[in-house]
């Protein structure tokens, strides 16, 4: 069973009918998948929202229509542009024995001496991986352990996660996830005393030239 349950009644109304749905306070959507057939549904608004809220996209979600429950991972869900409220959600009905794709977001933790010590900056990359996982291996998140990058130019790959033999990572293996830079400012002062030395050295070569040619 999943962790999170919702309870759903089987949907008559259609297309401009869903808008008197929601005057009625419940949320049309759809339930589907590889071996399920599409099946419209509606949700009491205020249940579907904190099941929402609290499972995301990553968490399955045990639908239950007419006593029969569905295991099932939101897909899809469509929000008012100005008000922000639950307009649709689609759900994928999963086949707990066939692998899906699902986007895994990635959370830093720690900190790296170097950024605390204010001697670098971090930088990141994407902040989701395309993990290909049986739905019992889904995950809430990907965590990153920022404590490890102890050196300017520390970096965190893709491929230098672990995820077992389950998981497909369907990601760059070489992609940047997370990296220790010099701050800009300091960056700059050290090209600008590059530069400065750099022309010096010329300053030094032109003044040894002009000895040279006063001598001969």
């Amino acid at each position: 069973m999943a962790e999170f349950q919702l309870a759903a009644e089987l949907r008559q109304a259609r297309g401009k009918k869903n808008r008197q749905l929601r005057r009625e306070g419940y949320v049309p959507g759809i339930l589907y998948g590889p071996s399920t057939a599409p099946v419209s549904v509606q949700f009491p608004y205020r249940s579907i929202e904190l099941t929402l809220m609290n499972a995301g996209g990553t968490n399955l979600i045990d639908i239950d229509v007419d006593g029969q429950s569905y295991p099932s991972l939101a897909r899809e869900v469509q929000r008012d542009v100005v008000a922000g409220d639950i307009l649709h959600v689609d759900f994928l009905a999963v086949d707990q024995s066939q692998r899906i794709n699902v986007e895994v977001p990635i959370l830093m933790e720690g900190q790296s001496p170097v950024v605390a010590a204010r001697e670098g900056i971090l930088i990141t990359g994407r902040s989701s991986l395309t993990l290909e996982v049986y739905p019992s291996d889904i995950r809430d998140s990907i965590v990153i352990d920022l404590s490890p990058l102890t050196e300017l130019g520390a970096e965190v790959l893709v491929k230098d996660l672990s995820f077992g033999e389950n998981v497909t990572v369907h990601n760059d293996p070489n992609e940047m996830l997370a990296k220790i830079v010099q701050p800009a400012a300091a960056r700059a002062e050290d090209e600008l005393e590059d530069g400065e030395g750099e022309l010096e050295g010329e300053e030094g070569e032109e003044a040894e030239g002009a000895e040279e040619e006063a001598e001969e």
